[in-house]
Protein backbone atom coordinates (compact mmCIF):
# COMPACT_ATOMS: atom_id res chain seq x y z
CA UNK A 1 0.00 0.00 0.00
CA UNK A 2 1.26 3.44 -0.89
CA UNK A 3 1.80 5.19 2.44
CA UNK A 4 1.03 8.57 0.88
CA UNK A 5 -2.50 7.54 -0.07
CA UNK A 6 -5.19 9.30 1.92
CA UNK A 7 -7.89 6.68 2.36
CA UNK A 8 -11.55 7.66 2.56
CA UNK A 9 -14.22 5.05 3.22
CA UNK A 10 -17.96 5.76 3.06
CA UNK A 11 -20.48 3.27 4.45
CA UNK A 12 -24.26 3.45 4.42
CA UNK A 13 -26.61 0.96 6.06
CA UNK A 14 -30.02 0.53 7.65
CA UNK A 15 -30.07 0.15 11.44
CA UNK A 16 -28.35 -2.87 13.06
CA UNK A 17 -26.76 -4.14 9.85
CA UNK A 18 -23.32 -4.48 11.41
CA UNK A 19 -21.86 -1.39 9.73
CA UNK A 20 -20.63 0.08 13.00
CA UNK A 21 -18.74 -3.08 13.92
CA UNK A 22 -17.18 -3.35 10.47
CA UNK A 23 -16.27 0.34 10.42
CA UNK A 24 -14.38 -0.02 13.69
CA UNK A 25 -12.52 -3.09 12.39
CA UNK A 26 -11.60 -1.29 9.16
CA UNK A 27 -10.55 1.83 11.06
CA UNK A 28 -8.27 -0.17 13.33
CA UNK A 29 -6.70 -2.22 10.52
CA UNK A 30 -5.99 0.72 8.19
CA UNK A 31 -5.38 3.34 10.91
CA UNK A 32 -8.37 5.46 9.90
CA UNK A 33 -10.24 8.10 11.87
CA UNK A 34 -13.72 6.69 12.54
CA UNK A 35 -16.92 8.70 12.80
CA UNK A 36 -20.31 7.13 13.45
CA UNK A 37 -22.41 9.90 11.88
CA UNK A 38 -25.67 8.44 13.15
CA UNK A 39 -24.49 9.16 16.69
CA UNK A 40 -24.28 12.87 15.82
CA UNK A 41 -27.98 12.88 14.95
CA UNK A 42 -28.70 10.87 18.10
CA UNK A 43 -26.75 13.47 20.06
CA UNK A 44 -28.85 16.28 18.56
CA UNK A 45 -31.97 14.16 19.12
CA UNK A 46 -30.92 13.91 22.78
CA UNK A 47 -30.47 17.70 22.93
CA UNK A 48 -33.98 18.10 21.51
CA UNK A 49 -35.41 15.97 24.33
CA UNK A 50 -33.25 17.53 27.03
CA UNK A 51 -33.66 21.23 26.25
CA UNK A 52 -37.21 21.22 24.83
CA UNK A 53 -38.08 24.97 24.68
CA UNK A 54 -34.43 26.04 24.38
CA UNK A 55 -33.76 23.73 21.44
CA UNK A 56 -32.70 25.85 18.44
CA UNK A 57 -30.29 26.00 15.49
CA UNK A 58 -27.95 28.28 17.45
CA UNK A 59 -27.87 25.79 20.33
CA UNK A 60 -27.09 22.95 17.90
CA UNK A 61 -24.26 24.93 16.25
CA UNK A 62 -22.78 25.79 19.64
CA UNK A 63 -22.88 22.18 20.83
CA UNK A 64 -21.56 20.73 17.55
CA UNK A 65 -18.66 23.21 17.42
CA UNK A 66 -17.58 22.02 20.86
CA UNK A 67 -18.43 18.35 20.25
CA UNK A 68 -15.90 15.81 21.47
CA UNK A 69 -16.32 12.61 19.44
CA UNK A 70 -15.82 10.55 22.63
CA UNK A 71 -19.09 11.93 23.97
CA UNK A 72 -20.88 10.10 21.15
CA UNK A 73 -20.17 6.79 22.92
CA UNK A 74 -22.60 7.58 25.75
CA UNK A 75 -25.09 4.74 26.37
CA UNK A 76 -27.83 7.36 26.73
CA UNK A 77 -27.75 7.77 22.94
CA UNK A 78 -28.87 4.14 22.51
CA UNK A 79 -32.33 4.79 23.95
CA UNK A 80 -35.26 4.25 21.56
CA UNK A 81 -36.69 7.68 22.43
CA UNK A 82 -33.39 9.27 21.39
CA UNK A 83 -33.30 7.18 18.19
CA UNK A 84 -36.78 8.31 17.17
CA UNK A 85 -35.98 11.92 18.07
CA UNK A 86 -32.88 11.62 15.88
CA UNK A 87 -34.97 10.34 12.97
CA UNK A 88 -37.26 13.36 13.31
CA UNK A 89 -34.56 16.03 13.43
CA UNK A 90 -32.67 14.30 10.59
CA UNK A 91 -35.42 15.53 8.25
CA UNK A 92 -34.38 19.13 8.87
CA UNK A 93 -32.21 20.55 6.07
CA UNK A 94 -30.60 23.22 8.28
CA UNK A 95 -29.59 20.63 10.87
CA UNK A 96 -28.21 18.35 8.15
CA UNK A 97 -26.11 21.27 6.84
CA UNK A 98 -24.66 21.87 10.32
CA UNK A 99 -23.81 18.18 10.66
CA UNK A 100 -22.43 18.08 7.11
CA UNK A 101 -19.82 20.73 7.89
CA UNK A 102 -18.69 18.84 11.00
CA UNK A 103 -18.47 15.57 9.03
CA UNK A 104 -16.40 17.16 6.27
CA UNK A 105 -13.78 18.26 8.79
CA UNK A 106 -13.68 14.76 10.32
CA UNK A 107 -13.42 13.14 6.88
CA UNK A 108 -10.81 15.32 5.22
CA UNK A 109 -8.93 16.86 8.15
CA UNK A 110 -8.60 14.11 10.75
CA UNK A 111 -5.74 14.19 13.29
CA UNK A 112 -2.38 13.78 11.49
CA UNK A 113 -1.67 10.39 13.07
CA UNK A 114 -4.37 8.80 10.87
CA UNK A 115 -3.98 7.51 7.29
CA UNK A 116 -7.46 8.67 6.34
CA UNK A 117 -11.04 8.43 7.55
CA UNK A 118 -14.08 6.19 7.58
CA UNK A 119 -17.62 7.47 8.08
CA UNK A 120 -20.75 5.37 8.36
CA UNK A 121 -24.35 6.50 8.38
CA UNK A 122 -27.34 6.84 6.05
CA UNK A 123 -26.26 9.37 3.41
CA UNK A 124 -22.47 9.05 3.41
CA UNK A 125 -22.05 7.55 -0.07
CA UNK A 126 -24.79 9.67 -1.62
CA UNK A 127 -24.17 13.08 -0.01
CA UNK A 128 -21.32 13.37 2.47
CA UNK A 129 -18.45 11.53 0.75
CA UNK A 130 -19.53 11.21 -2.88
CA UNK A 131 -15.92 10.84 -4.05
CA UNK A 132 -14.74 8.43 -1.35
CA UNK A 133 -12.06 5.96 -2.39
CA UNK A 134 -14.27 3.11 -1.12
CA UNK A 135 -18.06 3.06 -0.92
CA UNK A 136 -20.02 0.24 0.70
CA UNK A 137 -23.70 -0.40 1.37
CA UNK A 138 -24.03 -2.86 4.25
CA UNK A 139 -27.38 -4.47 4.90
CA UNK A 140 -29.11 -7.57 6.32
CA UNK A 141 -32.56 -9.13 6.65
CA UNK A 142 -34.76 -6.97 8.88
CA UNK A 143 -35.54 -9.85 11.28
CA UNK A 144 -31.84 -10.59 11.68
CA UNK A 145 -31.17 -6.91 12.32
CA UNK A 146 -33.92 -6.79 14.94
CA UNK A 147 -32.49 -9.89 16.64
CA UNK A 148 -29.03 -8.32 16.77
CA UNK A 149 -30.38 -5.12 18.30
CA UNK A 150 -32.52 -7.11 20.76
CA UNK A 151 -29.46 -9.10 21.93
CA UNK A 152 -27.51 -5.85 22.21
CA UNK A 153 -30.21 -4.44 24.48
CA UNK A 154 -30.19 -7.62 26.58
CA UNK A 155 -26.44 -7.25 27.14
CA UNK A 156 -27.14 -3.70 28.29
CA UNK A 157 -29.86 -5.10 30.57
CA UNK A 158 -32.55 -3.14 28.75
CA UNK A 159 -36.02 -4.67 29.17
CA UNK A 160 -37.66 -4.66 25.75
CA UNK A 161 -39.28 -7.41 23.69
CA UNK A 162 -38.01 -8.63 20.32
CA UNK A 163 -41.40 -7.73 18.82
CA UNK A 164 -41.03 -4.11 19.93
CA UNK A 165 -37.46 -3.94 18.63
CA UNK A 166 -38.58 -5.27 15.24
CA UNK A 167 -41.39 -2.70 15.14
CA UNK A 168 -38.95 0.12 15.96
CA UNK A 169 -36.43 -1.02 13.34
CA UNK A 170 -39.11 -1.14 10.63
CA UNK A 171 -40.34 2.31 11.60
CA UNK A 172 -36.80 3.69 11.56
CA UNK A 173 -36.17 2.10 8.13
CA UNK A 174 -39.21 3.86 6.71
CA UNK A 175 -38.16 7.22 8.15
CA UNK A 176 -34.60 6.80 6.84
CA UNK A 177 -35.64 5.80 3.33
CA UNK A 178 -38.45 8.30 2.80
CA UNK A 179 -37.09 11.55 4.22
CA UNK A 180 -36.69 14.39 1.75
CA UNK A 181 -33.05 15.20 2.51
CA UNK A 182 -30.30 12.58 2.58
CA UNK A 183 -32.52 9.48 2.42
CA UNK A 184 -30.95 6.05 2.84
CA UNK A 185 -30.28 4.51 -0.55
CA UNK A 186 -27.65 2.44 -2.31
CA UNK A 187 -25.68 4.42 -4.89
CA UNK A 188 -24.67 2.73 -8.14
CA UNK A 189 -20.98 2.88 -7.26
CA UNK A 190 -21.39 1.40 -3.77
CA UNK A 191 -20.45 -2.23 -3.19
CA UNK A 192 -23.27 -4.23 -1.60
CA UNK A 193 -22.33 -6.29 1.47
CA UNK A 194 -25.14 -8.46 2.87
CA UNK A 195 -24.29 -9.57 6.41
CA UNK A 196 -27.37 -11.76 6.98
CA UNK A 197 -25.36 -14.99 6.78
CA UNK A 198 -21.89 -13.58 7.42
CA UNK A 199 -19.99 -13.64 10.70
CA UNK A 200 -18.19 -10.45 11.76
CA UNK A 201 -14.87 -12.01 10.78
CA UNK A 202 -16.09 -13.22 7.37
CA UNK A 203 -17.60 -9.83 6.59
CA UNK A 204 -14.39 -8.02 7.50
CA UNK A 205 -12.32 -10.39 5.35
CA UNK A 206 -14.61 -9.70 2.40
CA UNK A 207 -14.30 -5.92 2.77
CA UNK A 208 -10.55 -6.11 3.42
CA UNK A 209 -10.00 -8.15 0.25
CA UNK A 210 -11.85 -5.52 -1.81
CA UNK A 211 -9.86 -2.68 -0.28
CA UNK A 212 -6.48 -4.41 -0.53
CA UNK A 213 -6.96 -5.14 -4.24
CA UNK A 214 -7.23 -1.41 -4.93
CA UNK A 215 -4.65 -0.22 -2.40
CA UNK A 216 -1.99 -2.67 -3.55
CA UNK A 217 -2.24 -1.95 -7.26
Amino acid sequence: MNKKQFITVAIDSPAASGAGTQSKLIAKHYNLYYLDTGKIYRYIGYLRLKFLKKFSYSLIKKKINKLNVKSLTSKTLLNDSVAMSAAIIAKDKKIRDIVHNFQQICAYKPPKKYSGSILDGRDITSVQLKNAMFKFFITANVKIRAKRRYLEYKRLKRHISYKDVLKTIKKRDKLDRTRKYGPLKKTKDSILINTTKLSKKACFKKIKAIMDRKLNR
